[in-house]
């Protein structure tokens, strides 16, 4: 009885605390600014926030769908070509010495550092916030679903060589089903990173106008000093990154549920 009182109470603060937290924390935020008398374009009220955010919708809606445009679209690319490389990798050892230190590479380098070359030799702006989207999204599918495929438990890859299993066969079957929970950790940190790398990149394009997403928004309210806008701004973007984190945990967790260690429940 005392486990399951304990469970329950688990269950219930899981959801509870992280609620109190947050209107504790804007309970504070809203008493610091009245109390210390601050003005709403150096900090707003976070109510202001939200009327703010109301009042802006329209504008604020379109360009979280041009963010939401770019962060998507970096994502299936670097999955698609994460994967991809990942499968070659495991297929030849030469492929993978040959290609990996420039995965390497692309991680380590600063995205603000060359998402200004990008600009320069690429004309279309949204093939350019593509790319810099997916130069950081790339790398933790890549580096994970490697690992993945290459910790196919290797007593499996004798018994499938003794079976007289094929290379392919030997990756459809045992190397790739091994490598899912690791593609699905490398997914959930690129979900982010794409997110990241999106917003950043629109801040180095620094073009405004139709087709602009939120880190255009929130340059344009610094400029302007529409303090409230650019933390209703601030806020979708928290929020888009919480959606699809959520998404995708979600979905691994209905990938794994029935037969991985990480996401069967234990009973007791």
């Amino acid at each position: 009885m005392a486990r399951l009182r304990r469970r329950r109470a688990e269950k219930i603060g899981q959801w509870v605390l992280p609620a109190l937290v947050v209107v504790l924390t804007i309970f504070a935020w809203d008493r610091i600014v009245v109390i210390n008398e601050i003005p709403h374009y150096i900090l707003p009220r976070p109510g202001l926030v939200a009327k703010t955010l109301i009042e802006d919708w329209p504008i604020l809606f379109d360009s979280l769908l041009v963010t939401l445009q770019i962060t998507m679209g970096a994502l299936a690319i670097a999955v698609l070509g994460g994967v991809g490389l990942a499968v070659l990798f495991t297929q030849s050892r030469w492929i993978e010495m040959s290609f990996f230190p420039y995965a390497v590479i692309l991680q380590v380098t600063p995205i603000v550092s060359i998402a200004p070359l990008i600009f320069i030799y690429v004309d279309s702006k949204i093939a350019g916030l593509l790319i810099c989207a997916w130069i950081v999204a790339f790398f933790p599918i890549l580096s994970n679903t490697t690992l993945g495929l290459n910790s196919a438990d290797h007593n499996l890859r004798d018994l499938f060589k003794v079976y007289g299993a094929n290379r392919w066969q030997r990756l459809r079957f045992l190397q790739l089903p091994s490598a899912l929970p690791y593609f699905l950790g490398g997914l959930r940190i690129a979900g982010g990173l794409s997110l990241i790398g999106a917003v950043v990149a629109e801040y180095v394009a620094g073009t405004g106008g139709i087709g602009s997403g939120l880190a255009f928004r929130i340059l344009e309210a610094g400029y302007r000093l529409n303090i409230p806008r650019m933390f209703a701004a601030l806020l979708l973007i928290a929020l888009t990154g919480i959606v699809i984190f959520a998404s995708l945990s979600f979905l691994s967790h209905m990938l794994l549920r029935k037969w991985h260690e990480s996401a069967i429940k234990r009973e007791t």
